[in-house]
C-alpha cells in the first residue's frame, strides 16, 4: 500500500463512534473510500464505549480477526466488540462471516455491501439468538440501504445479552456458577460400546461437579490427527458450547498434547480428557497423606509434557564463557520445578510406601486372613465395609467415593477374625499414566489371601464391568489370587422393583450362572451366605454351609 493510504488507516484507527452507533455514516463512507481504493475489504472492531479497537486489511474476499486478548469472553455470552467490514461486490455476509460471529461470540457482525459509487452502498447485520427454537446460532437480517438503516445499538445489545440470558437459564438444567461442559466421544467402537462409554463419562462430570449441557459421539473412518474430531465438526462442537453457555469440553479418550493445543487455539474454552477429569477427582477425594501425595504426582506427570513452548529458546541455556544466553524462560523455569517436585514426591511416596509395608507385615505375622474388597467405581465397597463391620467410612452414589484404602477387623464366633480392606474401584479404559495414583490400592491387594469382586448387579452393563475388573486384575498380575464374586444391589433390579412375579427366580439364576453370593450391602440382614462362605474359606468347619448360589431365602419371597 502507499504511504498516503496507510496514513488515512492510521486516522480511521484514531476515529470513534457513538456508543448508540452501529457505525456513523461519515466513517462508513470513509471505510468504502479506502476499501475501494486498495480493493481489499477493510474491516473495523469497534468497542462499546465507541473506541475502535483494530482496524483489519484482509483481500479481495475476506479478512482475517486478530487475536482479541483485550477483550477476553470469560463467563460472558457476548464478547463486547462488533466487527464492521466492507463487501467489494455488494455480497451478503458469507459463511466465514457468521462462523467468526459464533465462534468469537461477537456483539454483531455488520457488512457495508459496497457499489463503484462509496456515496451509494447497502448494510446487513447479524446477531446470535438463544439456542432453543432456532436451528442456527445466528439471525441474519434483511439487507438495507445505509441512509434507511436506524438502529439504537445501546438499547439493541442491551436486549440481546437478556435474551440469550433467559434463553440459557431456560434451556439448561445446570446451577448457577457451576462448570458446564459438552462431553465429547470420538471412536470407531461400535456405537452401544460408545454410548456406555458416554453414560459413564457423563457419572464422572457429575462427580467432579460439571454439569452436562450436551453430548456428542462422532465414529470416524479415520481420526483427524490435529482435532480427533473433523475440522468441521470441531468448528460446529465449539459453536454449540459456546450458544449454550458452555465453559468446558470433556474428550472421553486420551487427548495428546498437541491435540490440547491445537483445539486451544480455536477456543478459550477449557479443554480436558477423561483422564484429567479422573485426575480432577481424585485431587477433591484423597484425604489422607499417601493418597494426597499420589495424586498431585500423578497430576504432575501427566501436566509436564503439556508444558508447550516454541523453538529454542525453550531449551535451558548453559551460561558461563561461550555460553551467555537471556537464562531460563519461564517456561523451563516452570519444567524444572515440576521435575523437582515430582522427585520429591517419588521420595516421599518411597518412605510412605516403606511404613504401609511395615504394617502390612505386621498383619501377615499375625497370621490374620486379610480379605481385599474390589471392583468397579460405585459397586458399593465402603457401603459393605461399614454394614460388615459396623464402622463409618466415607459413602456416597459417586464414583471414585473412595481414593483412600481402609482396613478394618472383622469378628467370627469362637474368637476367629479377619481384616477387610477397602479398595479405591476401577473403571474402563484407565491410562496407565493414573496407575500411580492406585499403588497404595495395589500393594494392600497383592498381601490379601482373599479378593471379593463385588459386582453392582443392578447396572444394565455389569457384566462388562466385572470383564473389566478382571482385565485390571490380570494387567496387575493378581489373576491367581483366590476371588469371591458377590452380587451386590440385588433389591435394586429392575424386575425386582416392577414386582415381576418371577424376578426371584431370575436372581437365583443369575446367581448360579455366575456362582455368585447374592446380597444388598445396606442390609445387614442379606449378609449371612457372605459371611458363612467366608468362614468356610478360611476355616471349614462350617456347618450347615450353603454354597454360592444356593437357596438365598433372603431374596425370596
Amino acid at each position: 500500500m502507499k504511504s498516503s493510504q496507510v496514513k488515512r488507516l492510521e486516522r480511521l484507527y484514531r476515529r470513534r463512534v457513538k456508543p448508540g452507533e452501529v457505525i456513523s455514516l461519515e466513517l462508513a463512507r470513509e471505510m468504502a473510500d479506502i476499501s475501494l481504493e486498495i480493493r481489499r475489504q477493510l474491516g473495523i472492531l469497534v468497542s462499546r464505549i465507541g473506541e475502535i479497537a483494530y482496524v483489519v486489511v484482509g483481500d479481495e474476499r475476506a479478512l482475517m480477526i486478530p487475536a482479541l486478548e483485550d477483550y477476553p469472553l470469560g463467563r460472558r455470552l457476548l464478547r463486547g466488540i462488533r466487527l464492521v467490514h466492507t463487501h467489494l461486490k455488494g455480497e451478503p455476509l458469507s459463511d466465514d462471516d457468521l462462523t467468526d460471529l459464533s465462534l468469537l461470540r461477537l456483539d454483531m457482525v455488520a457488512a457495508l455491501q459496497l457499489t463503484q459509487n462509496p456515496d451509494r452502498f447497502s448494510i446487513q447485520t447479524a446477531e446470535l439468538v438463544p439456542p432453543e427454537g432456532h436451528n442456527l446460532p445466528y439471525q441474519v437480517e434483511p439487507s438495507v440501504p445505509f441512509a434507511k438503516f436506524d438502529l439504537d445499538f445501546r438499547s439493541f445489545v442491551e436486549t440481546l445479552e437478556q435474551t440469550l440470558e433467559r434463553g440459557l437459564k431456560e434451556g439448561t438444567l445446570v446451577a448457577t456458577g457451576q462448570e458446564r461442559g459438552i462431553l465429547i466421544s470420538v471412536t470407531q467402537r461400535p456405537m452401544e460400546e460408545a454410548v456406555d462409554s458416554m453414560e459413564e463419562l457423563k457419572e464422572l462430570a457429575r462427580t467432579a461437579g460439571v454439569g452436562v449441557l450436551d453430548t456428542v459421539i462422532q465414529r470416524p473412518k479415520e481420526f483427524n490427527p490435529r482435532y480427533l474430531l473433523g475440522e468441521g465438526k470441531i468448528r460446529e462442537v465449539l459453536i454449540k458450547a459456546l450458544q449454550f453457555g458452555a465453559t468446558m469440553l470433556v474428550f472421553d479418550q486420551e487427548l495428546s498434547p498437541a491435540q490440547v493445543r491445537s483445539i486451544s487455539e480455536l477456543t478459550e474454552l477449557k479443554v480436558i480428557d477423561r483422564s484429567q477429569l479422573i485426575l480432577d477427582i481424585f485431587a477433591r477425594r484423597a484425604t489422607s497423606q499417601d493418597g494426597k501425595v499420589q495424586v498431585e504426582l500423578a497430576q504432575l506427570k501427566y501436566l509436564l509434557p503439556r508444558l508447550i513452548g516454541r523453538g529454542v529458546q525453550m531449551s535451558r541455556l548453559m551460561g558461563g564463557i561461550g555460553g551467555r544466553g537471556p537464562g531460563e524462560t519461564k517456561l523451563e523455569v516452570d519444567r524444572r520445578r515440576i521435575r523437582d517436585r515430582i522427585a520429591h514426591l517419588e521420595r516421599e511416596l518411597k518412605e510412605l510406601s516403606n511404613g504401609r509395608y511395615q504394617r502390612r507385615q505386621k498383619r501377615v505375622k499375625a497370621g490374620i486372613p486379610i480379605i481385599s474388597i474390589v471392583g468397579y467405581t460405585n459397586a458399593g465397597k465402603s457401603t459393605l465395609l461399614n454394614t460388615l463391620t459396623r464402622s463409618e467410612v466415607f459413602t456416597e452414589d459417586l464414583l471414585f467415593a473412595t481414593l483412600d484404602t481402609s482396613s478394618r477387623r472383622l469378628r467370627f464366633p469362637m474368637d476367629r477374625e479377619v481384616i477387610i480392606t477397602d479398595t479405591v474401584g476401577f473403571i474402563r479404559s484407565l491410562p496407565k499414566s493414573l496407575l500411580g495414583a492406585f499403588k497404595a490400592t495395589l500393594e494392600e491387594l497383592k498381601d490379601a489371601d482373599l479378593l471379593i469382586h463385588l459386582v453392582d448387579c443392578s447396572n444394565p452393563r455389569f457384566e462388562e464391568q466385572i470383564i473389566q475388573v478382571d482385565a485390571i486384575l490380570g494387567e496387575l498380575e493378581l489373576s491367581q489370587k483366590p476371588k469371591l464374586l458377590v452380587f451386590n444391589k440385588a433389591d435394586l433390579l429392575p424386575e425386582l422393583k416392577k414386582g415381576d412375579p418371577l424376578a426371584f427366580m431370575k436372581v437365583r439364576q443369575l446367581t448360579r450362572r455366575y456362582g455368585a453370593v447374592t446380597i444388598s450391602a445396606a442390609d445387614r440382614k442379606t449378609l449371612e451366605p457372605l459371611l458363612k462362605e467366608l468362614q468356610h474359606r478360611f476355616w471349614h468347619d462350617v456347618e450347615d454351609y450353603r454354597a454360592p448360589g444356593q437357596n438365598h431365602d433372603e431374596f425370596e419371597e
